[in-house]
């Protein structure tokens, strides 16, 4: 008699997130927005008297706001090129245009922009590691940014004028925060003994707040941080001057546009100083590491407008300047993305074999 081998139990589905809980996310992040230009934006400024304050701006006004507006959407470019070797500054302007105005438009826009740039790199040639290292590296560093950012802006403000209780607890929290992601990193690059332990402790936090929801535990979080480590210390070495240099700029060229639109409405600096609008725009972007609403809309605008009337700006003019800020840096972005990510479907003279992107002493063989 043939024995019969045991048949393996099914394969249990993959549990669905309840639909109140893909619902509720939107429908808060909507109301959230709706409050902020419906009730609270009212309060301070008019369409009309924004219409009036963007007329009044001088050519020269203009000129100056569309020169640091062009600049600042080039300048992430270089982040990007900076931790992704061989990568054409063309293709990375054509990535970053269209993953923001996905992030800009999508509730949940930052998991479907990490899909479409591996997707887009990986059209060009590139592994999905060689992404991995390069999305993992700029958001390490543009979180370093917004975390120093306002312990900068407390220190200048120290120096000038005597700052509050508020802005002192919130560059001790910056400063706690940066100091301990520095520390993390430094572990994390030190040997793959440490960062195995790292990625061991980091898996049992997301399993133990995962639990609640019935998840199973994660696994393999000591290896993938191992590999991490194996791939980045490398191009960390070489290029981490570059990279912040590259972050740094990025960081104060999104600023100048602010500062830019604050002068063309006619805040001046005996208003707000221009350490002042720093700091209001440094906290104002801290609170961008929690991704309320895509790209931080109505949350931005409510943080720049309470920050820098409160810093002595005229509540009309300062409500236009951040309105005009906000509609160069993140309306502006999403017609442009929708161009952008258009011309990567149909052009295909950039195209190239998976994998075969040119290699350079920084890409290691098993990259």
């Amino acid at each position: 008699m043939t024995a019969v081998a045991p048949q393996a139990p099914p394969a249990r589905p993959p549990r669905r997130t309840p639909l109140w809980r893909r619902v509720l996310t939107p429908v808060l992040s909507l109301a959230l927005v709706g409050g902020v230009f419906f009730w609270f934006l009212p309060q301070f400024t008019s369409l009309s008297d924004v219409r009036s304050a963007v007329l009044s701006m001088s050519w020269s006004e203009l000129a100056l706001l569309g020169a640091v507006t062009v600049w600042n959407l080039a300048t992430y470019q270089f982040v990007m090129v900076a931790t992704m070797p061989a990568l054409r500054l063309r293709e990375a302007t054509v990535s970053t245009l269209t993953t923001t105005a996905v992030s800009n438009t999508v509730v949940g826009g930052a998991a479907i922009s990490l899909g479409l740039t591996y997707s887009m790199n990986s059209s060009w040639g590139f592994s999905r590691s060689r992404t991995s290292v390069s999305l993992l590296l700029s958001g390490l560093w543009n979180n370093f940014a917004k975390l120093a950012l306002p312990v900068l802006a407390l220190a200048l403000l120290a120096l000038s004028a005597t700052p509050t209780t508020g802005r002192v607890v919130a560059g001790l929290a910056g400063i706690a925060g940066l100091l301990v992601a520095v520390v993390l990193l430094g572990l994390l690059l030190r040997s793959r003994e440490s960062a195995a332990r790292i990625g061991r402790g980091a898996g049992r936090v997301a399993s133990a707040v995962i639990r609640p929801l019935g998840r199973p535990p994660v696994s393999g979080w000591d290896r993938a941080t191992t590999k991490f480590r194996d791939r980045t210390a490398l191009l960390l070495r070489a290029r981490w001057h570059w990279l912040t240099l590259a972050t740094v700029v990025s960081q104060l060229s999104l600023f100048a546009v602010l500062l830019v639109a604050l002068r063309a409405v006619g805040v001046d600096a005996g208003e707000v100083g221009t350490v002042e609008a720093l700091a209001v725009f440094a906290f104002a972007r801290l609170l961008t590491a929690v991704p309320f609403t895509p790209g931080g809309l109505g949350v931005i605008e409510l943080a720049l407008i309470t920050g820098l009337a409160a810093a002595g700006g005229d509540r009309a003019l300062v409500a236009a300047a951040v309105l005009v800020f906000r509609g160069l840096t993140y309306v502006l972005p999403i017609p442009l993305g929708v161009g952008t990510y258009l011309f990567w479907r149909h052009n295909r003279s950039w195209r190239r074999e998976p994998n075969s992107a040119p290699r350079t002493e920084l890409v290691p063989e098993t990259t």
